[in-house]
């Protein structure tokens, strides 16, 4: 089969692999009909990722299923099928309580560890829990945002205003005398989010996901900082307020909307030094700080600077499964808003060449035809 092969820093090979066969009872084999161009994939192709080569890239894939296991129970031969871009065994301790994306049988597709979609077949380990159905009112290239970008998006700015809204109910209840009784869960419809600024840094496509999710939960004003112009005037077109890094003075922006404070929230997509750093300046005393970026370094702050400010810090990979239902419920809702989403459909044989768009910001979102 022809698969995109990682072959080095900046270097995408189109070759023939071998096609994968069942290797465990609960595995699928899937004939792949679209693969997606992740900003995850970039962290290896530029470099900045320790990894081995050699490996099929992509996780993010749509397609037929050709053959089962005998485990399999969920799905059969000829249906169509989308994959969420890590397997879940389900049956771990994380997984029980879950927190699928720690699952300890599951790494990701794409990497040294098990190959991935931008191939003809793939191999789906725990087919049952790690496919995903396609709704007959959304169509397949919107599907493959619930791949990993939608959710990862939902999840970064969920994660945020959960944690806001948890914390206002436990000063309700001091200011109020009232005892809480237990853990307060975040209602969409509470009246202080409307009061909420929530800033989102890097408006990539996880980005664009995460505003549009912090629009759709009802966050009062949200912020959208980027330097590319064609991703701020889609953050600007969901409605939010886009700022330019590197012309906008975003600190004192953010500052003065929020008479000195700062953000209630800051959700960072970017997954580098520079941008946390300016997640932990804009975020105010108190605030929240959601990182679904894939940091590679160690943090810009010191534990003291932590400490003198009490933020409340959330890092790490999007646990997809717990949230996939509400995602896709706001993705079907604001189809309309993701409609040119999606800028460039290539043929796999051109996997260099959409790396190449991809890495340098000419293309939104690139998806491979098989």
């Amino acid at each position: 089969m022809q698969a995109a092969v990682y072959e080095g820093p900046f270097t995408i090979t189109v070759k023939e692999r071998p096609k994968p066969i069942i290797k465990d009872d609960g595995d699928a084999i899937l004939k792949v009909q679209l693969a997606g161009l992740c900003g995850s994939d970039l962290h290896a192709y530029r470099g900045h990722q320790k990894t081995t080569t050699g490996h099929i890239m992509g996780h993010e894939f749509l397609g037929v299923i050709e053959t089962v296991g005998p485990a399999v129970h969920k799905f059969k031969v000829g249906q169509k099928v989308m994959s969420i871009f890590s397997p879940m065994c389900m049956k771990c301790w994380f997984c029980k309580h879950g927190y699928t994306n720690r699952c300890q049988n599951g790494p990701s597709f794409g990497s040294m560890a098990l190959d991935g979609g931008q191939a003809e077949y793939v191999r789906i380990p725990f087919a049952d829990s790690t496919l995903e159905t396609i709704p007959d009112n959304v169509d397949d290239d919107l599907m493959m945002l619930m791949c990993d970008i939608f959710p990862t998006g939902y999840y970064g700015t969920m994660k945020a205003l959960t944690k806001l809204m948890q914390n206002t109910e436990t000063a309700e209840n001091i200011l109020n005398f009232k005892p809480l009784q237990s853990a307060p869960q975040l209602s969409y419809t509470r009246q202080q989010l409307k009061d909420v600024t929530i800033v989102c840094l890097g408006c990539g496509p996880v980005g664009i996901c995460g505003v549009l999710t912090a629009i759709a939960l009802g966050a009062g004003t949200v912020y959208a900082v980027d330097s590319v112009p064609d991703r701020l005037e889609q953050a600007r077109n969901m409605g939010a307020i886009p700022l330019t890094l590197g012309d906008d003075d975003i600190l004192s922006i953010i500052k003065t909307a929020t008479d000195g404070r700062g953000a209630d929230a800051v959700v960072e997509n970017v997954g580098n030094r520079a941008a946390m750093r300016l997640a932990f300046d804009l975020v105010r005393p108190c605030g929240v700080i959601s990182s679904i970026g894939f940091h590679q370094s160690d943090l810009p702050f010191d534990a003291f600077e932590a400490y003198s400010k009490n933020i409340d810090l959330n890092m790490g990979r999007a646990a997809v499964r717990p949230v996939f239902g509400e995602a896709l419920r706001i993705l079907i809702e604001h189809q309309d808003k993701l409609s040119s989403f999606i800028s460039h459909k290539m043929p796999l044989t051109e996997a260099a060449k959409a790396y190449d768009m991809f890495e340098k910001h000419q293309a939104r979102k690139v998806l491979f035809t098989l």
